[in-house]
């Protein structure tokens, strides 16, 4: 009774072709804003902004940027950490030897650099694809870490390899508490994510979705593989490298080559795989699914261990917590594998015949 579309009518093309047609999705959206934008702020704490949601905001917009690649383009990558590595050590070098550079361009430059990276290891999807485009992507993985290592200069000849940012600040305003990194992360993940869903629903989005389904066929109408392909891994990339950039400079402050190692980009593919494949919401539900889950069964286990009376060590926990993870993504995978976002479809289409049967 309450979703339902009667009275809703579109009078032009336009109104037919909004983000969001039905009314009650205009207004659900607009109190979750307010909810991220008013309500959090004002009253979470500042564990909860570290441990979980700035960390969140900025694996979603991660989880974005690789949905793009390998949702819509069928692009298949395992390079998606090294994107991020490279989105922020080029921000990072931008920020310290350029007097006076302020904190958004040095993201946007380290978002392009990231985007050069993109391109030049998307080129072998030109000839390949699947399992052999996966390995060659992998390969762009293991040589930004090696790059990153042995080559001092992009950590500004640190000997350790460590290298750190302090003093940021946007529009003169410092971004040093918890609740102002939050705040701007959410900035740009919503600007972001809203300039990803109207170019996905645009011309370049139905040829990234028709390489996808039958890039044979899609090449016969007219559409270039070559264009739609690269222009998928530059547009990845670049969202991936800015998303790098903040997870350097905003959630760790100080990094080194092993905080964008090959377990980040099996971890953004697992938050696209069980959000949902081609979906923008599919990015924020399996960001939500990878970062959530972990801190939820760090509590759970030991209190459930508690009731029985057995005492359990920080390494079994650790260990029970892998465990339970990589059953429930199995789990999932086999109820519904096209993700949590198919999940929350069919919820929505149920809505809109309740209380009646289907």
């Amino acid at each position: 009774m309450l979703y339902r579309e009667n009275g809703q009518f579109k009078s032009s093309y336009r109104a037919d072709q909004q983000i969001f047609a039905i009314t009650q999705d205009r207004w659900a959206m607009l109190a979750l804003l307010a909810l991220a934008f008013i309500v959090v702020p004002a009253f979470a704490s500042d564990y909860l902004f570290r441990a979980i949601l700035i960390p969140f905001l900025i694996m979603a917009l991660a989880a974005l940027g690789v949905n793009i690649l390998v949702g819509y383009c069928g692009q298949i990558s395992l390079g998606s950490g090294a994107f991020m590595a490279v989105g922020a050590y080029g921000a990072y070098n931008f920020f310290v030897r350029v007097p006076g550079m302020p904190l958004i361009p040095a993201l946007i430059l380290g978002g392009l650099c990231a985007t050069a990276f993109g391109i030049l290891f998307g080129l072998p999807s030109l000839r390949v694809k699947g399992l052999y485009l996966a390995v060659a992507t992998l390969a762009a993985q293991f040589f930004s870490d090696w790059m990153f290592l042995r080559i001092k200069w992009f950590v500004n000849d640190s000997p350790s390899g460590s290298i750190s940012v302090n003093g940021l600040q946007v529009f003169g305003l410092p971004i040093e508490s918890a609740q102002s990194k939050y705040l701007f992360c959410l900035v740009l993940l919503a600007v972001i994510a809203l300039l990803a869903k109207n170019l996905v629903r645009g011309a370049i989005g139905r040829e990234w979705m028709a390489i996808r389904d039958m890039d044979v066929a899609a090449a016969v109408i007219g559409i270039r593989p070559m264009y739609a392909k690269l222009t998928a891994f530059a547009v990845s990339s670049f969202i991936v490298g800015v998303a790098g950039a903040l997870w350097g400079f905003v959630h760790l402050g100080a990094w080194e080559p092993a905080a964008f190692s090959v377990d980040q980009s099996f971890r953004l593919l697992f938050m696209v795989i069980i959000g949902g494949l081609g979906s923008i919401a599919g990015a924020f539900f399996g960001a939500a699914f990878i970062i959530v889950l972990p801190v939820v069964l760090s509590q759970l286990l030991p209190a459930i261990a508690s009731i029985f009376g057995v005492e359990v060590s920080t390494a079994t926990v650790s260990h029970a917590e892998l465990m339970v993870f990589g059953a429930l993504i199995v789990w999932f995978l086999i109820v519904e594998p096209h993700g949590l976002a198919k999940l929350w479809s069919i919820g929505r289409q149920k809505l809109r015949i309740w209380p009646f049967p289907h």
